[in-house]
């Protein structure tokens, strides 16, 4: 589970950073890896429901 939570801390990271971009300067590419980004939490997020669940259960 702690692997999962460092997971989710990096890819927030570069999406922060990616999505600043895209805000500040217009940087359409960064847009694009900012909304790849938001995909990839997406899944990070779900599993990190599905593990915390199943240690709550424990």
């Amino acid at each position: 589970m702690k692997e999962l939570i460092e997971n989710i801390k990096t890819e927030f990271e570069s999406f922060d950073n990616d999505a600043q971009a895209q805000l500040e300067s217009g940087n359409k590419a960064a847009g694009t890896r900012a909304r790849k980004s938001s995909l990839a939490l997406e899944k990070l997020l779900k599993e990190f429901r599905k593990v915390s669940i199943a240690e709550s259960k424990k």
